[in-house]
């Protein structure tokens, strides 16, 4: 089949390699302006191979529209005269008359299980929810946010350390397989798809950088998944005030949940000498922190966040600055 690839980000790139290098051709990937993401800007999202990197070594033009759903962008891919649209983190809902531009419309990568997690940062939500498994869906596109028939599913477990990083990388793996094997199917008209339960649609919305900050009133074991939501975007973030000192921005790496505890949301629950977590009480339980980067410095173990920063009662952790 004759294939146009439209994403943006990590996930997408194993699966679009592999449909670059399939039996399938590929008329043009389609990817997202660029916006000055990445190392160049300190940003903590992941970075791949890049989307103008895997298509140049493939012989792949790209194509960079600042709307794909203008009737001059729908005009400029039917030219390509393909049969497939493959969509894996797009960042824009196609309109009918974009799905209208192929012969069979499209099929979308997305790494949650449909109906659970519709939305831009379905892993992320995975992880936060306390979901013990999640997994990768191909699905029919319809003009609704991830709404279209289920065409194929495969599962796996969370694992108790994994971040929305290492698991978005896990699963980017995943979506390769299942993509390369969708569109053989599709090519030979074998794929039903299985339309989704409305009653069981979660949301999953984009992750903004003050979703970081952390609210010291939730349970101890949802900040701990919290944390591991945030990695490596936008990452957790507290704001210490200690007696004498100027406030100080952290961000936490890295953390686990401790039951017991009590006290105002937010203290130190213990005097930290010799420890290797900094105890932060919280709404129930205790968090406790591993690793921390204070503001203008590199990631560290508690234990080295902790040596030469006295502490006295009434030190405390809090949102907001």
């Amino acid at each position: 089949m004759k294939l146009v690839l439209m994403g943006t980000g990590t996930f997408a790139e194993p699966a679009f390699a592999q449909l670059m290098a399939s039996q399938h051709s590929v008329a043009c990937l389609i990817t997202q302006p660029d916006k000055g993401q990445g190392k160049a800007r300190g940003s903590t999202r992941q970075t791949g191979e890049g989307m103008e990197a895997l298509a140049t070594r493939h012989g792949i033009p790209i194509w960079r529209p600042d709307s794909i759903n203008t009737a001059e962008s729908a005009e400029h891919l039917k030219s390509f005269e393909a049969d497939l649209l493959v969509v894996a983190a797009y960042g824009q809902i196609l309109k009918p008359h974009v799905l209208a531009a192929t012969k069979l419309g499209g099929i979308n990568l997305h790494a949650s299980l449909l109906p659970r997690h519709r939305g831009a940062a379905p892993v992320a939500w995975a992880i936060a929810s306390g979901d013990a498994e999640t997994g990768v869906s191909v699905i029919r596109m319809t003009p609704s946010l991830d709404a279209g028939a289920v065409i194929a599913m495969e599962r796996t477990p969370i694992g108790p350390d994994e971040t929305a990083g290492t698991l978005e990388t896990r699963l980017s793996q995943v979506a390769a397989s299942m993509a390369v094997a969708s569109v053989n199917q599709l090519s030979e008209g074998l794929l039903e798809g299985i339309h989704q339960d409305p009653g069981l649609v979660t949301r999953a919305p984009r992750l903004t950088k003050a979703m970081g900050d952390l609210d010291w009133s939730k349970d101890a074991e949802f900040l701990a998944r919290w944390v591991r939501a945030m990695q490596p975007w936008p990452t957790a973030y507290t704001t210490l005030h200690r007696q004498g000192q100027p406030p100080l921005r952290v961000l936490v790496v890295a953390a686990h949940a401790l039951s017991g505890g009590e006290g105002r949301s937010g203290t130190i629950d213990a005097p930290p000498a010799n420890m290797g977590f900094i105890p932060v009480q919280c709404g129930t339980g205790i968090l406790a922190l591993d690793t921390v980067q204070p503001a203008g410095k590199a990631a560290m173990p508690a234990s080295a966040f902790l040596r030469g920063r006295p502490w006295s009662a009434g030190d405390a952790m809090a949102q907001g600055g």
